[in-house]
């Protein structure tokens, strides 16, 4: 299963993610594999956006099933990309709900 944590400031502005686990459940199980595709996409398109088309500054780490970006002074733009892209992740749970977890943390 996929988790998607996101981190909320004191004000609830979302101010990153973590990404971890895989949506598959066997090497030929191909919903999951267009499950996790869609969640990398997405998590890619949205740091991408932040850092270099919004242009503010972000810490990440990426490695095989783990992604954690936090933006480091969210700007309006970024905060309205991060939004974006949990409600395109929470719409994504409700459809796969055994595939994807989803929670924010303050």
């Amino acid at each position: 299963m996929t988790k998607v944590v996101f981190f909320a400031d004191s004000d609830s502005r979302i101010c990153g993610f973590e990404i971890s686990g895989h949506s598959t459940e066997a090497e030929k199980d191909a919903e999951g594999k267009i499950v996790c595709s869609a969640v990398s996409s997405a998590a890619y398109m949205t740091a991408n956006t932040v850092s270099d088309i919004i242009g503010d500054e972000i810490n990440s780490e990426v490695l095989d099933g783990y992604m954690r970006i936090i933006v480091k002074h969210p700007s309006e733009a970024s905060q309205k990309v991060l939004e974006g892209f949990k409600l395109h992740i929470s719409e994504l749970s409700k459809q796969y709900q055994t595939r994807i977890t989803t929670l924010t943390e303050v």
